[in-house]
């Protein structure tokens, strides 16, 4: 797990298991380790035809929700299968959980509607975890 992925777990109450702290720490994990970071993660979506929807947590304006089946069809079977492992729940379970995280963690990293570059997420990543927090 990245150094982020394990303060969010840390900070949200532990690092592991299928609650929200596991289920962050996870996310923040998967955007540290993701080729082009935040952004190649965005790409993913994109590219699965959820441009729309990913856009609207980058830009300013309200977020779109996200299914569990359009999670799981962005990040691949392999992706959700290994989060799940990791957070010892079914795969169903985890592709819930990030369907309820993503826009709101996607959205605190592009507060100017962009997305940063890989060192500004990273530099930000304490701030959206402690935001997580309240």
């Amino acid at each position: 797990m990245g150094l982020l992925g394990q303060l969010a777990g840390g900070l949200l109450g532990g690092g592991g298991g299928g609650g929200a702290a596991g289920l962050a720490g996870a996310l923040f994990s998967m955007i540290e380790n993701q080729p082009g970071g935040l952004s190649g993660l965005v790409q993913s979506f994109q590219n699965k035809g959820l441009g729309d929807v990913v856009n609207s947590w980058v830009g300013t304006g309200a977020n779109q929700p996200i299914s569990p089946a359009q999670v799981h069809s962005a990040l691949g079977a392999d992706a959700i299968s290994a989060m799940a492992a990791k957070l010892g729940v079914s795969p169903d379970v985890a592709a819930s959980g990030l369907s309820q995280l993503l826009p709101s963690v996607v959205d605190k990293l592009t507060p100017n509607g962009t997305v940063p570059d890989h060192s500004s997420v990273m530099s930000m990543g304490l701030s959206v975890i402690q935001s997580l927090l309240r």
